[in-house]
Order: C-alpha cells, then sequence, then structure tokens
C-alpha cells in the first residue's frame, strides 16, 4: 500500500485544564489553509461549548475511529482528526485507520458560544493525555474550547514545537473523495427517538466475522418506533455491514436526542453504505459504514468518471475560485456566479470532491468547502484504475464502434492478449466483459476498460475525428488485467 509521510507540527501538545472552576480545553493546530492563504498555526475559535460534555464525548468517538482498524486490525492507526471551520460551526473529520469508517463531529451555531468562528481547515492534536483527561470530564461546569493558539509568538518562544511524523496512506487521502460521493445520494431512511436509539445500538452484537467465511451483512428495516435486524434485503432496509463499528457512537449515547439514518434510494441486494447520525444538543455525530468491513471506501471508485472527463476539470476551477469555506453550499448560488448548469457545478463539485475541497453532509442534504492541508492532488495519482485507463487510452488499445451498428459493443479494449467487449446500457452506464465488471456490477465504479472508452469517447467528442482504432503492434498488457 502506498504510503506519503505527513509531518504536523503543533505550537504545544493539545491539553484540558481547569481555572476559575471551569474547563479549558486547548486544542493545538498544524499547518492548515485560510482565506489569506496557508498559515503555520491558525486560530478558528475560542469560546464556550454550550454542552461541554457531550462534546468531549463527540471529539474522543472521532479520535477513537482515527486510531482504530476495523479490518485485519494487525496495526494500531494514529492520525489527528480534521477540523474545518466554516463560519458558524466546526468539523471534526477522520477515517479510520482501514479506511472502512468516516467520522465526524459538528458542532453548530447552537453548540458555540461566546466567539466568532473563523474560516479554514487544519490538523488538531489528539494526544493520550488530552484523551484521559476528556474521558475523565463530568458534570455540567463551563467548558472553554480553544482551536488554534492564543499567541503565536509567545506559543513558539515558550517551548519546543510537538512534532508528528504520520505515515499517511495515499488510500486515507481517496476516502474523502469516495465518501462525499457516496453520501451525496442518500436519504433520510429512518429516525429514532433517544430512548430508541440508546436500546438498538445497544442491542448489536459487538463482533462479527470478517474473514472470507464471514457471515451475510445485515439490514435494518424501520418498524414502528424502532429499527427491526433483517438478514435479507427486503424493501426499505438499510445497510448494517459490520455492526460492531458503530462501537464509536456508544461513547454519546447518553447525551443523544435522536438517532437518523441515511442511505441510498434503492439497491439490488448487495451491501451499501450507509451513515449513522447521533444528535445532541448543539452538535451531530455521524459515522458512515463503507459497504463491508473488509472494503475501504477508497477502492469504491464513485469518482472515476469525475476524474476521467476535461470538462468538469475546467468547471472545478471556475467554481473553486468562488468557494469560501461556506458550511452549506448553494448549487442555485454557484451556477448563477459562474454562468454554469445546476448539473455541470455538480459534476465540477464532485471533481473538487477528489482533491479534498469539498465535503458532503446528508443531514443538510448539502456540500460544504474544505481545503485538506495535505497534498490531496496524490488521490488522482496513485488511483490504480484511472492510471491503467490512461495508459490503454495512450497504447491505442480501445476501438470505438459505430453507434448506429446493431447489436455491435461501444467499444472493443484490448488489454495484454484479450480483448473485452464494453457495452453502453440505458443510462450510460458501461459494462464490460472483464473479471472486475462480473464481480461488482458496477457496483465500485467502472473497470478500466470501461474508463478508457469513456475517456475515448470525449477526446474523439472533443477532437471530432472518426474514431480511435487499436494498434496491436504497440499494445502493451496492462498490470492487474481482471481489473
Amino acid at each position: 500500500m502506498s504510503r506519503s509521510i505527513q509531518a504536523l507540527a503543533y505550537a504545544r501538545p493539545s491539553a484540558l485544564t481547569t481555572e476559575g472552576g471551569a474547563g479549558l480545553l486547548g486544542l493545538e493546530t498544524s499547518g492548515g489553509l485560510t482565506p489569506v492563504g496557508r498559515e503555520a498555526h491558525p486560530q478558528f475559535f475560542a469560546g464556550f461549548l454550550s454542552s461541554p460534555q457531550a462534546a468531549a464525548r463527540g471529539l474522543l468517538a472521532v479520535a477513537d475511529v482515527a486510531a482504530a482498524r476495523y479490518y485485519q486490525r494487525t496495526l494500531r492507526a494514529s492520525l489527528d482528526p480534521v477540523v474545518t471551520a466554516g463560519g458558524d460551526r466546526l468539523r471534526f473529520e477522520s477515517f479510520s485507520g482501514c479506511c472502512g469508517v468516516y467520522a465526524r463531529l459538528d458542532v453548530l451555531p447552537e453548540g458555540l458560544d461566546g466567539a466568532d468562528t473563523g474560516h479554514g481547515t487544519t490538523n488538531v492534536d489528539v494526544n493520550n493525555p488530552l484523551r484521559e483527561a476528556l474521558s475523565r470530564l463530568s458534570g455540567d461546569e463551563p467548558l472553554h474550547l480553544r482551536v488554534g493558539p492564543d499567541e503565536l509568538a509567545v506559543t513558539t518562544l515558550d517551548g519546543p514545537v510537538v512534532e508528528k511524523k504520520v505515515p499517511l496512506p495515499d488510500r486515507w487521502l481517496r476516502g474523502f473523495a469516495e465518501s462525499q460521493v457516496i453520501t451525496a445520494a442518500f436519504d433520510l431512511r429512518a429516525e429514532l427517538s433517544a430512548a430508541e436509539a440508546v436500546r438498538f445500538l445497544r442491542s448489536l452484537p459487538r463482533t462479527t466475522g470478517t474473514g472470507p467465511g464471514s457471515r451475510a451483512p445485515l439490514w435494518v428495516v424501520p418498524a414502528g418506533r424502532t429499527l427491526r435486524p433483517t438478514t435479507r434485503p427486503v424493501p426499505g432496509a438499510v445497510c448494517l455491514p459490520g455492526p460492531e463499528r458503530l462501537t464509536a457512537l456508544q461513547r454519546v449515547l447518553r447525551h443523544a436526542t435522536a438517532l437518523r439514518v441515511y442511505g441510498p434510494a434503492g439497491h439490488d441486494g448487495a451491501a451499501t453504505a450507509a451513515a449513522w447520525e447521533v444528535a445532541m444538543p448543539g452538535m451531530r455525530l455521524t459515522l458512515t459504514l463503507s459497504p463491508e468491513p473488509s472494503r475501504g471506501f477508497s477502492g469504491e471508485g464513485a469518482v472515476l468518471e469525475a476524474l476521467a472527463g476535461d470538462e468538469a476539470a475546467a468547471d472545478a476551477d471556475l467554481v473553486s475560485v468562488l468557494l469560501s469555506w461556506e458550511p452549506r453550499i448553494d448549487i442555485a448560488d454557484l451556477a448563477a456566479q459562474s454562468g454554469l448548469s445546476p448539473q455541470r457545478v455538480r459534476a465540477a463539485l464532485t471533481r473538487l470532491g477528489t482533491a479534498g475541497r469539498v465535503g458532503y453532509d446528508a443531514a443538510d442534504a448539502a456540500y460544504f468547502h474544505r481545503e485538506l492541508p495535505y497534498d490531496a492532488h496524490r488521490a488522482e495519482a496513485r488511483n490504480p484504475r484511472l492510471t491503467a485507463a490512461r495508459t490503454l487510452l495512450a497504447d491505442g488499445a480501445v476501438h470505438l464502434h459505430t453507434p448506429a451498428t446493431t447489436g455491435s459493443g461501444t467499444a472493443t479494449v484490448r488489454s495484454g492478449e484479450r480483448h473485452y467487449q464494453v457495452r453502453e446500457a440505458p443510462g450510460g452506464v458501461l459494462s464490460c466483459t472483464c473479471q472486475w465488471w462480473a464481480d461488482y456490477r458496477g457496483r465500485r465504479g467502472p473497470c478500466k476498460h470501461a474508463l478508457a472508452v469513456r475517456m475515448a469517447h470525449r477526446e474523439r467528442t472533443t477532437t471530432a475525428t472518426p474514431s480511435l482504432t487499436t494498434n496491436a503492434d504497440t499494445t502493451t498488457a496492462a498490470a492487474g488485467d481482471t481489473r
């Protein structure tokens, strides 16, 4: 698995202290992006929290996910959460080490008291002493939160900079891109009261198999005021693969006011991703689960179509200059400002999501702006299917058939010594005769052959050439031929 080293430098360790009967929670920031550019230690908020204990436990839950691996638990992850200030709220985000769980704590305007919230994105230090202090926090004593340094000059002179060198998997970066595309198709499927939420979550099995012989994914279906587990994907059911991956929600159950479940509109019986949100006073904690414990979001392939087109890339450049860390991106406003259609704006936002520049909030049914404080462009450069598709196209391995030819495929793709037929189904979905399509039927995005055909179609439309043909003498085999 490809990794890069991410250096996180904090002016001092984050800490929870007590002064005058109030808890003082200082979250130190590493280098990040703000409206005025990159800053070494940006400050986003300094004020009181309306629900201090709930906020402390919500932050611990996000840190729990960042430190966890729910599949092949051989290594312990230790990634500091990303925090985005959107002018009226704070969002803390993390991925599990296996990239199969995405966690986000949204501290909403009513949860913040006493100061304006800034704009920007950075990492925050959540160290072991801070975790222990947050775990011991009890009662309703006031809690003052500071995200970023008080006085940068004094802080840096007061002690050595705390540095963490974190091995950051490229798939963790791609997870941000994939999760926002997937959750953009979610709708609210069920809502439980606080009492029913606690009863349901505590009834879930703590462990399930994750190996080759593991049992089928669990499903839940609304039944009166609660959710009823089922082993069959009946109409209206929401997938719950690996229910033990919801363990982090246990931290905040005593503060829950509701449980909401979000999922796709329909399914063909196959496992799907879903988002589980615990609402609390002034905030909400959301865990989004990948379709299977063994599947990280990074490999879902939902962004490949957006990465393959040149038009969306040009539109993304235009839309990007109009973003300003909005907590809710209004697509109609962006369309009016950019002169693009709402459909093209959505495609541009998907493209921006591949660089981690936008996320999606299912509760608001809206995108939000963030700028990841590390090189998110690696997500595109290190995507194996995208790289392989471009190689096939460059090698002249794609032959587009005449659309009017009855019974013929959309294209033939030569990969190594094999030829694959790529056909266009109603709705524009491309199918293929390769093993990847046979295994997943498009549920994990297009295979490299279909992706190469999509690129060839767009290239032919742009250049107005009649077709692309195969040159057998120059065609080379692509690695991982079944993909």
